[in-house]
């Protein structure tokens, strides 16, 4: 395929994929179940964050999160108690993520929120940028705290190379406005064409067969190789292309 008709299968896969069924077996469902604001920033953190491994387990483990906080994300980490905490901390949660770790966050959430109304602020981009690259360390000095902790290797970091996957996958989430009922689109000031497609083995696999990239790591610097194409092909909206390209490794459609 030439360029064009790449573009013109990538667009179709998008439009197949990107609608309400999609849902149904993917972590971003979890968010779907709130409203306020805060909660669907809360929640889809947590689910972005555990977001690796079997899809099934993974929304299982977001739901024992969701128990835990008596199904009042914002209202929890906003009014937790010593004693909440404490029975958090040796609870499993999903595969490295434990206890402790959510408690970690639960924490954080709160000081953060506590200074700001929304987890929007600590993402803004900055005049002569073009990706999340530096947004996300900004956020991670904001949110994790100087003081070294376990729990930061949780939130990956492009300066050192990491694809940021979950964090790229939340910020679609948070930022994309499309009308599919997918996305929320629910942060006005910061502009979606600055999104990328969160890379991780099925994603980078189905993009190398296509002959989008031709790194072999899933690392940042592939993820910044692929937003050179995908953004040629929709420069407003790059990231409805991570519709297609998961869509494609899910469905084997390609092997």
């Amino acid at each position: 395929m030439n360029l064009s008709e790449l573009k013109d299968f990538l667009d179709e896969k998008a439009d197949v994929y990107n609608n309400l069924e999609f849902i149904q077996d993917d972590p971003v469902q979890i968010p779907h179940r709130f409203s306020l604001k805060q909660d669907v920033e809360i929640t889809g953190f947590l689910a972005a964050t555990i977001s690796w491994g079997n899809r099934k387990s993974i929304i299982k483990s977001a739901e024992k999160m969701l128990d835990i906080m008596g199904n009042s994300p914002y209202d929890f980490v906003m009014n937790f108690s010593e004693k909440d905490l404490n029975s958090i901390i040796d609870k499993s949660i999903h595969r490295t993520f434990n206890g402790e770790d959510f408690a970690y966050f639960i924490k954080q959430f709160n000081k953060i929120y506590k200074e700001n109304e929304s987890l929007e602020d600590l993402f803004l981009i900055n005049e002569n940028e073009n990706n999340f690259q530096h947004s996300i360390e900004r956020f991670r000095q904001s949110f994790l705290g100087i003081e070294k902790h376990r729990t930061h290797k949780h939130v990956s970091s492009p300066y050192k190379n990491s694809s940021s996957k979950r964090i790229i996958m939340f910020l679609r989430w948070m930022i994309r406005k499309d009308n599919r009922g997918v996305d929320f689109g629910i942060w006005n000031n910061i502009d979606q064409k600055f999104l990328s497609i969160p890379l991780d083995v099925h994603t980078g696999n189905i993009s190398r067969k296509l002959g989008l990239i031709s790194r072999t790591q899933n690392d940042w610097k592939t993820v910044e190789e692929l937003d050179l194409i995908i953004r040629k092909f929709d420069e407003n909206d790059p990231a409805k292309y991570d519709f297609a390209l998961f869509g494609l490794g899910v469905t084997k459609e390609l092997l």
